[in-house]
C-alpha cells in the first residue's frame, strides 16, 4: 500500500510545477482559515473589482482613460446599489415583517387542516400521531424563534462593520481597478518560477468564472423580474419578496429551487387554499422554473462552467458547511477551481503549455 502511494506521489508531484501548485493551494487555504474574517473586506473588494473589470476594459477599448472608466463604472455600481437599498430593500423588509407577523396565523390554519385528517382518513391517520407531530413541530419553531431573536441582537454589533464596508470597500475597489496591472505584476513577482500549472489553472479559472458570473447575474435579474411580475399579476401576497427569493435561489442550483418552492406554496395555500387560483400560480411558477432550467441556463452557460449536477450538489454541501452563506455563494466557482487543479495535475508534464497570444 505504501509502495502504491509512493508511486502515485512521485508520478503527480515529481514535477516542480505540480509541487508549487500544491504549496500555493495549501498556503492560500491556511490564510483563509486563519485570517479569513480579518481579510473579508479585502476579499469582497477583490470580488467586486473582478466583476467590474469587464465593463472597465470595454470602456478603455473604446478610448476612455482607465481612471475615468474606473470612476464611471464604480459610480454606476454604487448608484445601482443605492437604488436597490432605497427602492427595493424597504419593500422587501416591509413584506418580510408582515409575513413574519402572519406566520402564527398560517401555522394555526395549517394545524386546523391537519386536525381534520383523522376524520377524513381514519384508517391511515390517528389523532395521537397528529398531536405528537404537532408538539414536535411547535418545539422546533420555538427553538428557531429563539435563535432568530438572539441572532438579531448579535447583529447590532455588526453596524460598525457595515460602515467599514461602505467606506473602505469602494476605495479598495477603485484602486484595484485603476492599478490592476501594478497589482498583477507584484503578485507575479511573488509567485515561484515553476508556475506552469499555476498559470494554467489561472487562465482556466479566469475564463470559466468570468462567463459564470456574467451569466448568473443575468439569470438572477431575468428569473427574479419575471417571478415578481407573474406573482404581482396573479395578486399573490408578498409578490416582490417571493419574486426576489426565487431570483436569488438560482445561486444554488437544484437545492435553491426546491427550497424556495416551500414559501411560495405556503403563502399561496394560506391566501387561496386548495383552489384553482393556487394551482394556476403553482403551474405558472413551474413554467418559470422549467424555462430557467431548460432554456435560459443552456443559453447563458453554454460556454461557462461544465460540471456534473452531482458535483455541484456536493460542492454546495461541502463549501456551505465550511463557510456558511459565502461558501454556498461561491460553491460553483470553488468547484471549478478544484476541477481546474485536478485537470492540471492530470496533465502530462512533458507536454509544453500552449503559447499565449
Amino acid at each position: 500500500m505504501i509502495d502504491v502511494f509512493g508511486k502515485w506521489y512521485r508520478r503527480k508531484f515529481s514535477d516542480p510545477d505540480a509541487a508549487m501548485l500544491l504549496i500555493l493551494i495549501l498556503l492560500s487555504t491556511a490564510v483563509l482559515l486563519l485570517w479569513g474574517e480579518l481579510l473579508m473586506p479585502v476579499l469582497v473588494a477583490a470580488v467586486i473589482a473582478y466583476l467590474l473589470d469587464w465593463p472597465v476594459t470595454k470602456l478603455v477599448k473604446v478610448g476612455v482613460s482607465r481612471v475615468l472608466a474606473c470612476g464611471v463604472v464604480l459610480l454606476g455600481f454604487i448608484t445601482l446599489m443605492v437604488f436597490m437599498l432605497v427602492g427595493l430593500v424597504p419593500i422587501i423588509t416591509k413584506q418580510s415583517v408582515n409575513l413574519i407577523q402572519e406566520t402564527p396565523l398560517i401555522w394555526q390554519k395549517a394545524q386546523d387542516w391537519i386536525l381534520t385528517l383523522p376524520e377524513k382518513y381514519p384508517d391511515y391517520v390517528q389523532v395521537y400521531q397528529i398531536h405528537q407531530m404537532m408538539e414536535g413541530i411547535n418545539e422546533k419553531l420555538v427553538e428557531v424563534g429563539e435563535t432568530l431573536i438572539s441572532a438579531s441582537f448579535s447583529n447590532i454589533a455588526n453596524v460598525a462593520a457595515l460602515l467599514v464596508y461602505a467606506v473602505l470597500v469602494p476605495l479598495m475597489v477603485f484602486f484595484m481597478l485603476k492599478d490592476k496591472m501594478f497589482f498583477l505584476e507584484n503578485i507575479s513577482r511573488l509567485l515561484p518560477k515553476e508556475r506552469r500549472l499555476i498559470t494554467q489553472v489561472g487562465h482556466e479559472m479566469n475564463s470559466q468564472i468570468a462567463n459564470y458570473i456574467r451569466g448568473k447575474v443575468i439569470e438572477i435579474l431575468i428569473v427574479g423580474g419575471v417571478s415578481c411580475v407573474t406573482f404581482a399579476l396573479m395578486d399573490l401576497r408578498y409578490a416582490i419578496l417571493l419574486g426576489v427569493l426565487v431570483g436569488i435561489s438560482v445561486l444554488i442550483p437544484y437545492i435553491g429551487a426546491a427550497v424556495v418552492t416551500i414559501p411560495v406554496g405556503v403563502v399561496a395555500m394560506f391566501q387561496w387554499g386548495i383552489t384553482s387560483e393556487f394551482w394556476y400560480l403553482m403551474i405558472a411558477y413551474g413554467i418559470i422554473q422549467a424555462l430557467d432550467g431548460n432554456l435560459l441556463v443552456p443559453l447563458l452557460f453554454s460556454e461557462a462552467v461544465s460540471l456534473h449536477p452531482l458535483y455541484i450538489i456536493i460542492a454546495v454541501l461541502v463549501f456551505g458547511g465550511l463557510w456558511g452563506f459565502w461558501g454556498v455563494f461561491f460553491a460553483i466557482p470553488l468547484a471549478t477551481l478544484v476541477k481546474a487543479v485536478v485537470t492540471a495535475w492530470s496533465s502530462n508534464p512533458n507536454i509544453a503549455p500552449p503559447a499565449q497570444s
